[in-house]
C-alpha cells in the first residue's frame, strides 16, 4: 500500500467498483461531499474511498458519458453537485461559459498544479495530462522525430488518419497551432493536413491506430493513453496487435514541445458543501491521489516531480509544450470555424 501525505493508505486499483449514486448513501449533514462525475467510475473510486478514510466526508457520485454540464446549469442554485469531473480543456472551459463553476483560491492547489494547467481566475484545475502524438508505423516510418507542422508536408499524402476535426481532442490540438504560428499559417496547415489524410475523418483514436497495422495509413494521430489501454486489453487481444505495429513519436519535443491536455475539475457554482468541496479538491492533487489517478489511466500527473508508471516511461521522454491551456481553451471556438472553413470533415 502506498501511504499518503495524509497519512491514510490509498486503495489498489484491483479493488476498483462502481459509482455511488447521490441521494442512495448520504452521511450526516455536512459530513458529504456530491461528484457529478465524466471520468468512469473505476477511475476515480479508489480515490474517493481513500478520501473516506481520512477525512470521514462521504463522496456520493453520479457518472455519465455526456450531459453533466447541461444538467448542473438547468438544476441552478437547487443542484446538489459540489465537484465537476471531466476531461478536455474544452468541457472545463464549457462549464465556466456554462456558468456553473465558481472561482477557487487555494495555496495548496496552486503550490501542485503549474500555472499553465489551471484557469488564472481559479474556475478550473488540471489533474492528469494526456498528450497528443503520432502513433507511427513500425515498418513503414523511419522518422525518430516529427513536428507537427511536419504533418502537412506532401511527402504524407495520403498517410495519416485522424478522427473528426471537430472533436475535442483535436480542436485543442488545432487551437495551440494557431496559439503558436497564427491563424493564417493554421488555416495553411490545417489545409496541408486534410491533403495528407488517407481518407475521411472518422472514428475513435483507437480506429485510426487499427488503420496503421491494416496498412490504411502509416500515421495516426491520438492520444497517448490508448497505447496502454489497447496494450493491456485482454478482452480484445487484436487490439494488443494493434498497438505493437505502431511507435509514439512525440510530436514537438525537439522544438516549442508536445501537446498536452487535460483531465480535471471545477467547484460546482452552487456547491452546497464548499469546504468538503475544497477539501477533496485538494486531496486530488496531493501526491500519491495524483500517482493513482495517472497511473489508472495511464496518463501524466500534473503535479511537478511525481513518477510516471512503468508502462508510460516504456513510450519515451518528451518536453510539453507549456502553452496556458487556458489560451488553448479561449481559440477552441476559432479552430472550430477554421476546420468547418477548409472542409477538414468532407
Amino acid at each position: 500500500m502506498l501511504k499518503s501525505r495524509f497519512g491514510f493508505a490509498l486503495v489498489g486499483a484491483g479493488l476498483i467498483a462502481g459509482a455511488v449514486a447521490i441521494g442512495a448513501t448520504s452521511g450526516q449533514a455536512g459530513s458529504e461531499v456530491n461528484v457529478y462525475s465524466y471520468r468512469q467510475p473505476f477511475l476515480v473510486k479508489p480515490l474517493f474511498e481513500a478520501f473516506e478514510s481520512k477525512t470521514g466526508v462521504k463522496v456520493n457520485v453520479i457518472f455519465a458519458k455526456k450531459g453533466l454540464i447541461e444538467r448542473m446549469a438547468q438544476e441552478g442554485r437547487n443542484s446538489p453537485a459540489d465537484v465537476l469531473l471531466t476531461v478536455d480543456i474544452g468541457r472545463l472551459n464549457k462549464a465556466v461559459v456554462e456558468d456553473v463553476a465558481q472561482p477557487v483560491t487555494s495555496d495548496f492547489l496552486s503550490d501542485n498544479i503549474p500555472a499553465e494547467y489551471r484557469d488564472p481566475k481559479g474556475h478550473w484545475f488540471g489533474l492528469t495530462r494526456r498528450a497528443r502524438v503520432a502513433y507511427v508505423s513500425r515498418e513503414r516510418v523511419k522518422e525518430k522525430s516529427l513536428s507537427y507542422e511536419d504533418l502537412a508536408d506532401p511527402k504524407w499524402k495520403g498517410r495519416i488518419c485522424i478522427r473528426s476535426g471537430q472533436h475535442v481532442y483535436n480542436l485543442a490540438l488545432f487551437a495551440s497551432v494557431i496559439a503558436h504560428d497564427g491563424e493564417k499559417a493554421a488555416i495553411d496547415w490545417l489545409k496541408g493536413l486534410k491533403a495528407n489524410l488517407a481518407h475521411k475523418p472518422s472514428g475513435n483514436d483507437r480506429a485510426q491506430v487499427k488503420g496503421v497495422f491494416g496498412g490504411e495509413c502509416d500515421i495516426a494521430i491520438g492520444n497517448t493513453y490508448y497505447m496502454g489501454k489497447m496494450q493491456t486489453n485482454t478482452k480484445k487481444p487484436e487490439q494488443q496487435k494493434w498497438a505493437d505495429s505502431v511507435r509514439i513519436v512525440f510530436p514537438g519535443t525537439e522544438g516549442r514541445g508536445t501537446h498536452v491536455n487535460l483531465s480535471g475539475m471545477v467547484m460546482a457554482k452552487h456547491a452546497p458543501n464548499r469546504d468538503n468541496a475544497l477539501k477533496l479538491m485538494e486531496f486530488l492533487s496531493s501526491d500519491d491521489a495524483q500517482k493513482i489517478y495517472a497511473d489508472v489511466n495511464f496518463e501524466y500527473p500534473v503535479k511537478p516531480g511525481i513518477a510516471w508508471s512503468d508502462r508510460v516511461k516504456s513510450w519515451g521522454e518528451f518536453k510539453a509544450d507549456s502553452i496556458s491551456l487556458a489560451k488553448v481553451a479561449e481559440l477552441s471556438a476559432l479552430a472550430s470555424e477554421i476546420v468547418d472553413q477548409v472542409q477538414f470533415n468532407e
